[in-house]
């Protein structure tokens, strides 16, 4: 067995990683309710994110499984990589189509993207947490492979 060090993170970390996941997806959502496009494109952009979010979350998680020695098929382990590109290609795809400017498009495409990111390091940041549960210094024992 092998212990491997669990780092608490930082208060900075952990704040400037929920207003990323807040920024993005604030700016996003209001992005679309001010945006003069149909009610059904607005749908899809936000089913969009939220795909996004979800697929980035659950891959980041399959990713720290398998570090840890946490069982993950390689099935489930492909299909989070599939979902994350196939919903980055669909908001690609949806921007590069729409009769948005250039700017809107670049907007979009940012607030996306940090939002992505903030819900990964948001996840990050719970699941430390919640291994190390009151203790700031814990160790974790990992099977070695």
């Amino acid at each position: 067995m092998i212990h491997r060090q669990i780092q608490r993170p930082t208060g900075a970390f952990i704040g400037a990683s929920w207003l990323a996941l807040a920024a993005g997806v604030i700016a996003f959502v209001v992005g679309l309710w001010n945006a003069s496009m149909a009610l059904n494109e607005k749908g899809y952009y936000f089913t969009v994110l939220m795909y996004g979010l979800f697929s980035a979350v659950s891959l980041q998680k399959s990713v720290r499984d398998r570090l840890e020695g946490v069982p993950v098929t390689g099935l489930y382990y492909g299909l989070c990589w599939v979902s994350l590109g196939l919903c980055v290609m669909l908001l690609a795809i949806g921007l590069w189509n729409a009769t948005l400017a250039l700017s809107e498009k670049g907007f979009y495409a940012m607030a996306f993207l940090l939002a992505l990111f903030g819900s990964v390091a948001v996840q990050k940041n719970v699941r430390d947490l919640a291994l190390l549960g009151d203790s700031h210094d814990a160790r974790e024992p990992v099977a070695e492979s």
